[in-house]
């Protein structure tokens, strides 16, 4: 079952409707990339659920979304396909959405697509740019398409300890994941678990979460155990690409490869971890 709703995922996955406005008419060639490449056969399943997503558009795809309902019919889908593959409540991921982008209205989303105010931090190679939060002029990740700041925050979620403990909790204790990712650090913001859980019930948002139990989904689709292996690396491979290969941490390699330097070398053996599914 958990299979057969994965594929009508991946075969219904548009990011907008055909009722959308004419207004919205080259955002909505861009944001149906999956079906176009799915047509193609370049989309297909990762590991038990995982989406591999198409290449990143070469350029920036500026999104305007009008409303909070807008927002949540463009990326239902998509939290849905990463609730899947990585574990974290659609709910969550939509409410965060929400909040972070101010519904794909606030200045950060609307430069660099990124939905989920998540900084470059050490070890990003991807694009970037600056913006005011807690400081003056930080550094913030940048997607030309915000489907990689879905599936980076997923990412992002499950390569740190601190995070660990959420993947513990029903996929349908949206209140304890809030309650949680306040604890864990996610934001400094005291009211953080109220704003999401406001959001989730004023939206309903949790009907996505259950769709997904109701049609088999459990815990054990989690990644659950891990092994070392090693790598070795080809043309065009970076420690961020292998990160994200093997939901890991650029960090993480660094450390278990005793690493000095992002610099890697063709035909370089590198130590990383080989998850597993229970």
């Amino acid at each position: 079952m958990k299979k057969k709703i994965l594929l009508l995922l991946i075969i219904g996955i548009s990011f907008t409707s055909c009722k959308s406005k004419k207004a919205y008419s080259d955002q909505l060639r861009t944001k149906n990339v999956l079906n176009e490449r799915k047509k193609s056969g370049d989309v297909k399943s990762g590991n038990e659920g995982e989406v591999v997503l198409p290449v990143e558009p070469s350029k920036f795809i500026p999104f305007r979304i009008e409303s909070p309902s807008e927002y949540i019919e463009t990326f239902a889908e998509t939290a849905q396909v990463e609730m899947l593959g990585y574990g974290i409540p659609a709910s969550i991921t939509l409410a965060q959405g929400l909040l972070e982008s101010g519904y794909g209205k606030g200045e950060l989303a609307m430069k660099t697509n990124n939905h989920f105010g998540i900084k470059c931090h050490k070890g990003w190679e991807g694009d970037y740019d600056f913006h005011d939060d807690d400081e003056k002029g930080e550094c913030f990740r940048k997607y030309n398409h915000p489907m990689y700041s879905f599936r980076d925050h997923s990412i992002f979620l499950t390569t740190r300890s601190r995070y660990a403990f959420l993947f513990n909790l029903k996929h349908t204790d949206y209140k304890g994941w809030a309650k949680g990712l306040r604890k864990a650090g996610y934001a400094t913001d005291p009211k953080y678990p109220q704003k999401l859980i406001y959001l989730i019930e004023k939206h309903g948002l949790h009907k996505y979460d259950k769709q997904i139990k109701n049609a088999g989904y459990d815990n054990t689709t989690i990644v659950a155990t891990e092994s070392d292996k090693m790598h070795t690396v080809e043309k065009g491979d970076t420690l961020y690409s292998l990160s994200r290969k093997y939901y890991m941490s650029v960090d993480e390699i660094m450390q278990m490869n005793n690493l000095r330097s992002s610099d890697l070398s063709i035909g370089q053996r590198v130590k990383v971890k080989l998850s597993k599914i229970n």
